[in-house]
């Protein structure tokens, strides 16, 4: 019985010692990268730029709005893309819809009338 523990034991400390080298190395490589990013902004000039993602009902609102026009853009690109082999309808497609997408925008999500 107590061979038996002495090998659990024995492998539940491989595990462990396994895990430390495991986030050791795992540590390490992560101050080694956030040492080359900081040497990096510090030859960048000025202070760094945060960017700050806002987080009001508006902002929101236009993520939402803005992802929904880009889904849709796609949807018919790739639908125009099935439908037509040839590159001309494919690339007037393309141009129309860019065109479109201010329009679409405009008549959709304007909220002032």
């Amino acid at each position: 019985m107590s061979r038996e523990r002495a090998r659990r034991r024995a492998v539940r400390e491989a595990e462990q010692a396994r895990r430390a080298a495991l986030r050791a190395e795992r540590e390490a490589r992560l101050a080694r990268r956030r040492e080359r990013v900081g040497r990096v902004v510090a030859l960048l000039p000025g202070r760094p730029v945060r960017i700050a993602v806002q987080g009001g009902v508006a902002a929101r609102r236009r993520r939402a709005q803005n992802g929904l026009v880009a889904v849709l853009f796609l949807i018919v690109q790739m639908i125009g893309w099935l439908l037509w082999s040839s590159w001309t309808a494919r690339f007037g497609l393309l141009v129309l819809s860019v065109l479109f997408v201010p329009l679409f925008i405009t008549l959709v999500f304007d909220r002032r009338s």
